[in-house]
């Protein structure tokens, strides 16, 4: 179990290091950095290039591919230590399926062109998808990683994957909704660049402004309302051994409120906008194991 705990913690901090790399990808309009072709670069296993898009986009690609092996991998194990139906189990099979499913998500970006300076309705769609199935990766790789840290549940019969706390479930819609519209915004802020804050305002509330400008004002309403509904919820963890889940939390929110606003103050620059990224994916995967946390204390 001590491997398989490493393996665990390592698959999930390389999906989050890829997650980050693919943000990279587009703010830094890589996107098409292998032209339209899926799974080749440029029609080549190895693109013998020195442009700096094509390498962006072929390192995202091999290490999406490499993740995928780790996802698998960890399935394969799981089937070695654990029952049919266990929580470990049922985590990593949960894993595989979402990591599938990343890439032919990752895979039609590419093939429809919703790259580069795309501003289409249909790329804003594509990558919502993408947005809830990577939340669907981190989820499973978290609850697969936090099972295998704590067996004595992880090998019993798993309950509900998604806890049933309806609370939980209303806060964790939010978030999902807060992930789109900061993907949404994102996207915004690397096809219209502004210049300085008062030109981002005016872009943004200009009478004929593109869709993807007027949806990003919603990103900072959902943040506060995500930001309240997460302390509410982490009072619930206020005794002494749920403490550190609660400090976790609050602290991330925090964090992730700061980051915001500089991302906002300092016109949303690549590393900034990577920076928050992983913050927001900290505070979801605390807030995800929160959810299994007071679902086995229910149970007990």
């Amino acid at each position: 179990m001590n491997a398989f705990r490493k393996f665990n913690l390592v698959n999930l901090g390389f999906a989050l290091i890829v997650i980050a790399w693919g943000a990279f990808v587009r703010a830094s309009g890589s996107g098409a950095g292998c032209g339209a072709h899926w799974p080749l670069c440029n029609g080549e296993i190895l693109p013998a290039t020195e442009q700096l898009k094509t390498l962006i986009e072929f390192t995202h690609r091999t290490s999406s591919g490499m993740s995928l092996i780790l996802v698998v991998v960890g399935y394969l194990w799981s089937r070695k230590i654990s029952a049919k139906g266990s929580w470990i189990r049922t985590s990593a099979f949960y894993s595989v399926i979402a990591i599938f499913m990343e890439a032919i998500l990752g895979a039609g970006l590419v093939l429809f062109k919703y790259v580069e300076f795309d501003q289409s309705l249909g790329r804003a769609i594509s990558i919502s998808l993408h947005l809830v199935n990577t939340l669907f990766l981190i989820s499973t790789l978290s609850t697969l990683t936090w099972y295998s840290f704590h067996p004595e549940q992880g090998f019993k019969k798993a309950g509900s994957w998604f806890p049933r706390d309806r609370f939980f479930r209303f806060c964790a819609g939010v978030f999902l909704f807060l992930g789109i519209s900061g993907a949404i915004t994102a996207l915004g802020d690397t096809l219209f660049p502004a210049t300085s804050l008062a030109n981002g305002m005016q872009q943004d509330l200009a009478s004929g402004a593109h869709f993807l400008l007027k949806l990003r004002v919603i990103h900072p309403l959902i943040a506060m309302t995500w930001i309240l509904l997460v302390f509410i919820w982490s009072k619930r963890f206020e005794q002494i051994e749920t403490a550190a889940i609660r400090t976790f939390l609050l602290l991330g929110i925090t964090t992730q409120f700061i980051l915001g606003f500089m991302n906002w103050m300092l016109m949303a620059p690549t590393g900034m906008q990577i920076i928050h990224l992983v913050v927001a994916d900290g505070v979801f995967i605390a807030f995800w194991i929160s959810g299994h946390i007071e679902q086995s204390m229910e149970r007990v």
